[in-house]
């Protein structure tokens, strides 16, 4: 990844951390989820993957790429807390989103959709965690084994990996994400 995504990916995870910040503390009063949704210009959408209270006052939207190095810093250093202080109290309703910066994103996040949605979360803190192994940001030429090696770590076998993987309806859902 050059540096100039880099400082893009960073200064986005910023923005969107500073526009909840600024949120949480205007003290606006609070609504249903549907009315704030619309209200506020988003949608929570059926396949997304999510934590905490849908009726927070404080809805959080991350957009993430399970290869970005700086998402897997912010995974790493400040999401435990984040879902500690503010998720698991119900002040924070979490959305995670995929936006794939290259196709090993697509392929990492089919993966992890084909796990029960309980272990979504734990692979992609896996993925995170785990970069080195699979990332071609970290020198890594076969992208496909590292895949398949943490499918194995999550209970999977190669050839659930890849069929996984080969799933073109799922291309679809991320590739809409990325578009919208």
């Amino acid at each position: 990844m050059s540096r100039k995504t880099l400082l893009i990916v960073g200064v986005a995870v910023l923005a969107v951390l500073g526009a909840v910040a600024w949120y949480f503390l205007s003290g606006s009063p609070a609504t249903t989820m549907d009315t704030a949704a619309s209200a506020q210009g988003y949608e929570i959408l059926p396949t997304d993957r999510t934590l905490g209270n849908p009726k927070s006052k404080v809805v959080l939207i991350e957009y993430a790429a399970p290869s970005c190095p700086v998402c897997a810093a912010f995974n790493a250093q400040s999401f435990g807390r984040l879902k500690t202080q503010y998720i698991d109290t119900g002040k924070i309703f979490y959305v995670f989103r995929v936006f794939p910066l290259r196709p090993d994103d697509g392929a990492a996040e089919k993966i992890a959709r084909c796990l029960p949605e309980d272990k979504y979360f734990d692979f992609i803190d896996l993925l995170f965690r785990n970069q080195p192994q699979w990332d071609v940001e970290y020198g890594v030429t076969d992208v496909h084994g590292g895949l398949v090696r943490l499918g194995r770590i999550a209970g999977m076998s190669a050839a659930q990996v890849d069929q996984c993987i080969a799933n073109k309806a799922e291309d679809e859902r991320i590739n809409k994400v990325a578009a919208d």
